[in-house]
């Protein structure tokens, strides 16, 4: 199989061309990623000369760069990861990037597949486009698209632009929605790697709101894996769901971060909550385990455990990805927050 996977050097793209390279020998992958802030190709390393593995810097933004891709490959399958994927950002840095990589780029992705003979395309998206559960419930791959940030509405855009393709051209899509993924390699901007990083520093944990705010999480491995089962057995336009049953508080995860790595929970700190922070995820992936034979390999408490001890064994990857312009963004993001807090 020859894939193009868009954004595969980012946290879960590159989680899954490790998967497909270590677990098929005639995998072939032309990996597109446009290395932004949250792209690195050192989340690739040991597959640097790997004959079945090709890195192209490229925008799934412009139609010619995307042209030139597929005229130079003959691709069976395309799973698009490639997204600005941060609500924090969305919110307070503007849409306009989002609209474009995640609504614009994906349709230059569906135009360039119908194009070029593509035989399958994989959106990967997210639980956020269904918005926000009351007290009980899970989404089901029919519940309502209800996002509430930008970063979740252009998601939703692009999984109407995939439907639309395939109801209206015939291109053989599949989506995927996953819950909150958590593992090796993922951008300390996020709940876990943020408090991880933070608490090897003994510095303050900042928890928005009061923490209560309730997510399915998952290991990304098992998404990997999910993503890998879809990609083979999925009928055409059909949707998949993809969760652990895990769901619970974010104050709990960071209070087992902390009981992992032997910290005081005195170091939690909470903080002003984002706009319009939705409330409680839980996912319903029944049709995943029923159609597919999926389920999660990993228990939550061995995975949480397994991702705080690689950040504690790859200590420099995570220096190298909090310099620069991280810095900039968690000043921006956390400081005045933390010192208000702190004046309370």
């Amino acid at each position: 199989m020859k894939l193009l996977v868009t954004g595969g050097a980012g946290f879960i793209g590159s989680n899954f061309v490790r998967h497909m390279l270590s677990k098929y020998p005639d995998v072939e992958i032309t990996n597109l990623d446009l290395l932004t802030y949250a792209g690195n190709l050192e989340n690739l390393a040991g597959f640097e000369h790997d004959q079945r593995h090709s890195f192209v810097k490229a925008d799934i933004a412009s139609v010619s760069e995307v042209e030139s891709i597929f005229k130079t490959h003959k691709f069976d399958a395309v799973v698009n990861f490639a997204a600005e994927s941060h609500v924090d950002r969305s919110l307070h840095f503007g849409a306009e990037a989002f609209i474009k990589t995640n609504i614009l780029g994906t349709q230059n992705l569906l135009d360039a597949s119908r194009a070029f003979g593509v035989n399958r395309f994989l959106q990967v998206s997210t639980d956020e486009v269904y918005g926000s559960l009351g007290s009980s419930g899970k989404f089901s791959e029919t519940s309502p698209i209800q996002p509430n940030n930008p970063y979740a509405a252009t998601k939703a855009g692009a999984d109407f632009m995939a439907r639309a393709a395939h109801k209206s051209h015939g291109l053989d899509v599949v989506i995927t929605r996953c819950s909150n993924n958590f593992g090796p390699y993922q951008f300390p901007e996020k709940l876990v790697p943020l408090m991880i990083a933070n608490a090897l520093e003994n510095k303050h944990l900042p928890v928005y709101g009061d923490g209560l705010q309730v997510r399915d999480w998952i290991f990304v491995l098992d998404h990997c894996a999910a993503i890998d089962a879809v990609l083979r057995k999925a009928k055409p336009g059909s949707i998949y769901n993809i969760g652990s049953d895990h769901d619970v508080p974010n104050i709990e995860i960071v209070k087992l971060v902390l009981k992992i790595l032997d910290k005081p929970e005195s170091l939690i700190k909470f903080v002003q909550d984002r706009p319009g922070h939705d409330r409680r995820y839980a996912m319903d992936s029944s049709r995943m385990r029923q159609e597919l034979g999926w389920k999660p390999e990993h228990t939550f408490e061995d995975a949480m455990r397994k991702t705080v001890r690689w950040y504690l064994d790859n200590r420099s990857w995570l220096e190298h990805i909090r310099s620069g312009e991280y810095t900039k963004y968690y000043d921006k993001m956390y400081s005045a927050r933390l010192a208000k807090a702190a004046s309370r």
